[in-house]
């Protein structure tokens, strides 16, 4: 007997469904329940947060590159729901603040550096708090879909085989599995290198501090609250050229990049270790031979703290991410794909769901003078589907100008976009392009996003 297919099948309804509880994905998914639609949220894991809290070192960026340029004005351009989560985390000391850049800011005017487990606890208080339905711990599987329109999506979880219905859906899983389900079409780029960043504990910041600058190697310094208090490293970046020959050799050998955050004393809260697949990371096999790499990595990486970093010798591993983190996966193919030119030259579109200014090959490629460009709501909108929007780094197929449209707080921005959309078109009873962009566009200044 086929234990799986004769397996009584769950059936449940909402008006909006958002896959991937991560960094677009919590956004969208207060967006819509804030907009009025009955939402579900669907997470593989048992708390939300995805790579804000597993893979990178800050949240880039809320503001434009202000301080590279003199007399350039400073703009925070993405607000609404991030930023309200940013707020929330600063009442329990949960984050760094904006602390501007006091080095390196041709590469980013702030750091906005949050407590990762006060980050998990924060944002699933307010989705609770927003009415959203939290399907936790559970994997979708599969859709339906028919003449473009997905019915229903397919989960499992211990309680069993869930089948969930809903208006609209939003694919904020990173890697683009609903998207996949659903029949969109994408690439699988691969061109990106993997990361599983560690926490590490046991450590003193001031003392890589002395020691990045005893080699004349520092590259970044913010400072900000730190352990409650202000006017402390809270982060910090090395040129390697300028390190010890042996350390910059060995960090090179295992992806160790030397750029690292905390909001906490005597805590690297992100060492980050890279690893470029051969293959996608879909192919699950090379997964799994990456996975023991990069672990590999980490304690070497571990071995070369203790070793070269003053009041590190006990530095131990804190925190490890569940499972390796991606830059890349599948990229869907949407009504527009934004282009290099459109971030490095500024361009605006009618249709524009957000403003951003930050890219992460800053000096080298960077919006022109501080200023932002705007990500169209087409860009969200995957082609050959009527009721699916996508979110995070599953848009932009071209390498320069997803180095800025992947990044954190850009992911977050799109996330409020999609989920406000998803629900006045589940609540007009409209499809994705059917919804004039005006509308959408007032009720995101109403909802206090950034759009001048």
């Amino acid at each position: 007997m086929d234990t799986i297919n004769s397996q009584e099948l769950i059936r449940s309804r909402c008006g909006v469904l958002v896959a991937g509880g991560g960094t677009a994905g919590v956004v969208a998914a207060l967006a819509a329940a804030r907009n009025g639609a009955q939402t579900t949220l669907v997470e593989l894991k048992g708390y939300t947060g995805g790579l804000v809290v597993e893979g990178g070192t800050a949240l880039h960026s809320f503001f434009n590159l202000w301080k590279a340029f003199p007399g350039v004005e400073k703009r925070q351009v993405v607000r609404g729901l991030p930023q309200e989560i940013i707020d929330r985390l600063s009442e329990v000391g949960g984050t760094t603040g904006h602390a501007e850049m006091e080095v390196g800011f041709d590469f980013d005017s702030v750091c906005t550096a949050v407590d990762v487990e006060l980050y998990k606890l924060i944002t699933l208080q307010m989705l609770e708090e927003s009415g959203v339905r939290l399907c936790l711990n559970t994997m979708l599987v599969g859709a339906g879909v028919e003449d473009g329109t997905i019915s229903h999506v397919v989960c499992e979880s211990r309680s069993g085989r869930e089948a969930i219905e809903a208006g609209m859906f939003v694919d904020c899983t990173g890697i683009g599995d609903l998207s996949a389900h659903a029949g969109a079409d994408y690439v699988e780029l691969n061109d990106h290198p993997v990361a599983n960043s560690i926490g590490v504990g046991g450590v003193s910041l001031e003392g890589f501090y002395r020691f990045m600058q005893d080699c004349g190697a520092v590259k970044e310094l913010s400072l900000g609250n730190r352990s409650s208090s202000g006017g402390r490293i809270v982060r910090m970046d090395a040129s390697t050229g300028n390190l010890p020959a042996e350390y910059a050799r060995r960090a090179s050998d295992i992806g160790f990049s030397q750029v690292t955050t905390s909001v906490h004393d005597d805590y690297f809260m992100f060492i980050k270790l890279n690893y470029k697949m051969p293959v996608s990371p879909t192919d699950r096999d090379a997964v799994a031979l990456a996975e023991i790499e990069l672990r590999k990595r980490q304690y070497k990486a571990l071995e070369l703290i203790r070793e070269f970093i003053p009041g590190c010798e006990k530095a131990f591993i804190a925190r490890s991410s569940p499972s390796l983190c991606i830059r890349r996966g599948r990229t869907v193919e949407c009504d527009y794909d934004i282009r290099p030119e459109d971030v490095v030259g500024e361009r605006r579109f009618d249709d524009e769901i957000m403003l951003y200014g930050f890219h992460d090959c800053a000096p080298r490629l960077q919006v022109r003078e501080g200023g932002v460009y705007g990500i169209p709501f087409r860009a969200l909108r995957p082609k050959g589907l009527n009721n699916l929007l996508v979110a995070g780094m599953m848009i932009t197929t071209e390498w320069e100008a997803h180095m800025s449209t992947r990044n954190t707080v850009c992911c977050m921005g799109q996330g409020q976009a999609a989920g406000a959309a998803s629900a006045m078109c589940a609540l007009g009873n409209m499809t994705t392009r059917e919804l004039r962009p005006s509308e959408l566009r007032e009720r995101l200044i109403e909802d206090g996003v950034y759009l001048v």
